[in-house]
């Protein structure tokens, strides 16, 4: 079992991106193509000829390498074809870079090192079943914002231009997250406009009877699931029931063809009560956190921002 730290420069993207699309693991936010859009660098631990790839995003401050959780990536980790240990890429990690955060995904089984590991939350929905039987189950409170919907004549408009959404997001949840950079909304654009061109993402928006956007998504589709990879609201207008509306008709739409929808997740516990009202269930990833220069933490705090 050999694994080896290579450069994005030199990686075989085609055994790359195959391992990626063939591993238990699969996910979008993994191929080649979406990190070289979302990260400021990234390299990758390597496995034998591409039998298993870790991904690593990196940048630099102040000389010092560190990994970060890019905007737009909900989870990365370990990917492989079968079982494998995967424990030992973290000890690779770790003789890399001395201070990590990043988040893995819910396949990935870690028991080494559980003091740089934390879990987080996501939420998923199953579809494989009717759309009648999924809406039984929303909760009280949906289902009245369902019919504050109907009553305010709201609109579903299908492939709506990508900038809305992202005006929308700015305006609103980017008012409280601050430390979202212009560079990362451009990010973003790009990233929307390649996956509708690659026809593995799309956006629904929700508009009022005077034409004013309400509510956007954008979704990532990749084999049999469907994911929630941002979506906003105007805060202003939030008692139309748009938000419910949204996730609804995205539930409508493609519970026919797909069979999870993933919430994007949150362990936010008012976020992750609204992806349950719709009978969505939680599951639990890893999330990795290690400074060993706790000396420096003031330091290392400030490469996040």
């Amino acid at each position: 079992m050999l694994i080896k730290y290579i450069h994005r420069e030199h990686l075989d993207e085609q055994k790359y991106n195959d391992c990626v699309e063939n591993s238990l693991q699969s996910n979008s936010y993994a191929f080649s193509w979406y990190l070289d859009i979302v990260c400021d660098n990234w390299d990758v631990l390597v496995l034998d000829d591409y039998e298993a790839v870790m991904p690593i995003p990196w940048r630099k401050k102040y000389g010092i390498k560190y990994v970060y959780p890019p905007f737009w990536v909900l989870q990365l980790g370990v990917y492989s074809n079968e079982a494998i240990d995967e424990n030992k890429f973290l000890t690779h990690l770790f003789n890399k870079f001395k201070f990590v955060e990043l988040r893995m995904n819910t396949q990935n089984n870690f028991v080494l090192y559980p003091e740089f590991l934390q879990l987080k939350q996501c939420q998923k929905l199953v579809l494989n079943t009717t759309y009648s039987s999924i809406l039984s189950k929303y909760r009280k409170d949906r289902k009245k914002d369902l019919q504050k919907a109907a009553t305010a004549n709201l609109i579903e408009k299908w492939n709506d231009h990508p900038s809305n959404l992202v005006q929308l997001f700015k305006n609103n949840i980017g008012k409280r997250t601050p430390n979202i950079k212009e560079n990362d909304y451009e990010n973003l654009e790009k990233l929307i406009a390649i996956c509708i061109e690659k026809k593995v993402g799309e956006t629904l928006a929700v508009y009022d009877k005077e034409n004013k956007l309400v509510a956007s998504v954008f979704l990532l589709k990749h084999k049999n699931s469907i994911t929630k990879l941002i979506s906003s609201t105007n805060l202003k207008n939030r008692k139309n029931g748009a938000n419910t509306f949204l996730i609804d008709r995205v539930i409508f739409k493609y519970q026919k063809d797909f069979s999870v929808f993933n919430f994007g997740g949150s362990s936010i516990k008012s976020i992750a009560s609204f992806s349950k009202s719709f009978g969505a269930e939680t599951e639990k990833y890893p999330f990795l956190k290690v400074n060993r220069f706790p000396f420096l933490f003031g330091l290392f705090k400030s490469l996040k921002k």
